[in-house]
C-alpha cells in the first residue's frame, strides 16, 4: 500500500494577521501575580490584536505609568501594596486627576475584607471586582475579554462623539476651504470608529487623496486632506508621498473606479463631476470587512465627493462673482486711458494693506474682492473730462468729483455684502483725514476703515505708474509725498502700515504691471 494513503500531508492553517495590542497595566507588589498573569493570558488575542503588558509593582509606578500612556486599555489593580488603600488611590487618580473614564479597571485583592466590594465599585468607578483566590486562568480570560470589548465600544462611542463635534463645528461654515478639511477630517473619525479601528491600530494613517490641481494627467494626484503620517502632507503628489506598494494600489482603484481591500487598509475611488477622480485611503482595519461595512464605505465615499464638489461649486460662484466686478471695474478704467490692471493691483494692495493694519480675514477679502469697485462712479463723467490732458477748470473739477456720489448710488440699494462695501469705498475714498475731502468732508475716523486704505492703495497704484496727465513717479518720490500726507490725507497709522508692507506692494505692481508705464525705483 502506498505511503500516501498512511500519511496525508497535512493542510495549512492560515495564521491571524496581527494588528497593533492592547495596553494591559498590571499593578502589584508580587512579581509572581505579574508572572502567572502574563502566562494565563500569553496566547490572548481580540480583533486581531494581542495584550501588550506594563508593568508597575507599586502605587507610584503605576501613576507614572498611566500618565505615560492614555491609551491604556485594561488595568489589572492590587488593593494593598505599599499602603493599605494604594491601589484604591492609583483608581482615584485615573478617574479623578487624569480625568480617565475609558479604561477599564479590574481590582484584584487577597483580602477582600480590607475593600468591602460594594463600596469601593461604587466610590471609585470599579468596572470588575475578583479575589486572588477566585481568579483561574479561565475566569481571568473571560474578565479581559469582555472588558476589552466595552473598552472598544467606549472608544468608538468617543471617536464618533468628537468626529460629529468637529463635523457639527465645520458645519457652520462649510465651504471655506479650511473647514472643508475639518469637515471630512470628522467624516473620517466617525468612518475609522464605525470600521473599528482605533487610533493606535489606524495610526491615523487616514488621507484624502483628490485631483484638485488642474492637470492632463489623471493619474497626478495630490494630497488633499491627511492625518497621521499624512499629516503635513497637504498639497504634495502622491508619488512623493506613497511607496510603491500604495501606488500600485491606488492605481488599480483609479483605473477600476472601484474600492480596493487589501490586507489592513482599503483605497476607495469617489466618482466627481470636476476632477479625473478623487481616492479615499484608511488604513488600520481590524479584520475582514463586512458587506455592511463595504457599502458605508462607498456611501461616505459618494459623500465625501459631493461635498467636495460642493466646496467647488461655491468657489467657481465667488469666482465668477470677482471675475464680474474686475470687468466692469476694467471697462470703466479703459474709458479713461487705463489698464485693467490697476484694479487687480488695488484689490491685492488693499488686502495687504488691511492684513497688515489688523483687519480680520473675512474683512480684508471683502475689502479685496470690493476694492476696484472704488471709481464705477466714472461712468457717468464725460469722456472730454475724464480724459483731458490738462489741468481742470473749476467746473470741470465739480462735474469730477460728482464720481463718488455717482458710484455709491449705483451700487447703495445691493443687499450683497461686498457691493455695499463697494459703495462706501466709492463715496469715500476721497474724504481725507483732515476733513477736507468730497463729497461730504468726512474725517478721522468717521471715514470707513475700507475707504481709508482704498484711497492709500489708489493714490500710491496712481503715482507710481504713468497716466495721461502726467508720468510715473519713483517710489522714492512716492513715499515723500505719502509721508508729506500724513494726518492731513492719510491716517497717521495707516502710513506706517503702508511703510512696513512696502516691499510686498512693490511686489504686486511687479507681477501685474501697465506695459512700459511704472517707473524704476
Amino acid at each position: 500500500m502506498s505511503d500516501d494513503f498512511l500519511f496525508a500531508e497535512e493542510p495549512e492553517v492560515n495564521q491571524p494577521v496581527i494588528h497593533g495590542s492592547w495596553k494591559v497595566l498590571i499593578v502589584d507588589d508580587e512579581p509572581e501575580v505579574h508572572a502567572v498573569t502574563k502566562l494565563a493570558l500569553n496566547d490572548f488575542q481580540f480583533q486581531h490584536k494581542r495584550l501588550e503588558f506594563l508593568n508597575a509593582y507599586s502605587g507610584a509606578e503605576a501613576r507614572i505609568l498611566l500618565a505615560a500612556h492614555p491609551d491604556i486599555a485594561i488595568v489589572l489593580l492590587d488593593v494593598v501594596m505599599e499602603t493599605d488603600d494604594a491601589g484604591l488611590q492609583v483608581a482615584r487618580y485615573i478617574r479623578g486627576e487624569l480625568q480617565n473614564q475609558f479604561v477599564r479597571i479590574i481590582l484584584r485583592t487577597g483580602q477582600p475584607g480590607q475593600a468591602p466590594e460594594r463600596q469601593v465599585i461604587v466610590d471609585y468607578d470599579i468596572n470588575d471586582y475578583k479575589s486572588k483566590t477566585e481568579l483561574t486562568a479561565q475566569k481571568l480570560f473571560t474578565v479581559i475579554m469582555s472588558s476589552l470589548r466595552s473598552y472598544r465600544d467606549i472608544i468608538s462611542l468617543e471617536q464618533s462623539r468628537l468626529g460629529l463635534a468637529k463635523i457639527i463645528d465645520a458645519s457652520v461654515d462649510l465651504f471655506s476651504s479650511h473647514s472643508m478639511e475639518q469637515f471630512i477630517d470628522g467624516v473620517l473619525q466617525q468612518l475609522t470608529s464605525v470600521l473599528g479601528c482605533n487610533e493606535d491600530a489606524l495610526l491615523v494613517s487616514s488621507t484624502l487623496v483628490a485631483g484638485n490641481v488642474q492637470t492632463t494627467d489623471p493619474h497626478d494626484l495630490v494630497v488633499f486632506a491627511g492625518q497621521g503620517e499624512f499629516e503635513l502632507q497637504e498639497g504634495k503628489s502622491i508619488k512623493d508621498v506613497l511607496d510603491p506598494a500604495l501606488l500600485e494600489a491606488f492605481e488599480e482603484a483609479l483605473c477600476s473606479k472601484d474600492i480596493v481591500y487589501r490586507d489592513n487598509y482599503l483605497i476607495a475611488y469617489c466618482c466627481s463631476k470636476f476632477t479625473h477622480g478623487s481616492l479615499l485611503y484608511v488604513s488600520g482595519l481590524p479584520g475582514p470587512m463586512s458587506e455592511n461595512q463595504k457599502k458605508l464605505v462607498e456611501l461616505f465615499a459618494q459623500n465625501v465627493q459631493i461635498a467636495y464638489e460642493n466646496v467647488q461649486l461655491q468657489n467657481e460662484v465667488e469666482d465668477t462673482q470677482r471675475e464680474i466686478v474686475y470687468r466692469l471695474s476694467e471697462a470703466v478704467e479703459q474709458r479713461s486711458v487705463e489698464t485693467g490692471n490697476h484694479v487687480r493691483r488695488i484689490a491685492f494692495i488693499c488686502y495687504e494693506l488691511a492684513k497688515a493694519y489688523g483687519l480680520s480675514d473675512v474683512d480684508a477679502e471683502k475689502l479685496m474682492f470690493a476694492a476696484p469697485l472704488h471709481d464705477v462712479g466714472k461712468v457717468g463723467i464725460p469722456d472730454t473730462i475724464l480724459n483731458k490732458p490738462e489741468g481742470l477748470n473749476e467746473l470741470e473739477w465739480q462735474v469730477m468729483k460728482t464720481h463718488a456720489s455717482i458710484g455709491f448710488n449705483i451700487l447703495k440699494n445691493s443687499k450683497r455684502s461686498i457691493i455695499q462695501a463697494g459703495a462706501v469705498i466709492a463715496r469715500d475714498h476721497h474724504e481725507k483725514w483732515d476733513g477736507t475731502g468730497y463729497p461730504d468732508g468726512r474725517k478721522g475716523e468717521d471715514i470707513h476703515i475700507f475707504a481709508r486704505i482704498a484711497a492709500l492703495a489708489d493714490v500710491y497704484d496712481a503715482l507710481r505708474h504713468r497716466r495721461c496727465y502726467k508720468n510715473a513717479w519713483t517710489l522714492e518720490q512716492v513715499m515723500a509725498e505719502i509721508e508729506g500726507q500724513v494726518g492731513r490725507q492719510f491716517e497717521p497709522k495707516l502710513v506706517e502700515t503702508f511703510k512696513s508692507v512696502v516691499g510686498k506692494l512693490e511686489a504686486i505692481l511687479q507681477k501685474y504691471p501697465d506695459d512700459d508705464t511704472l517707473a524704476p525705483l
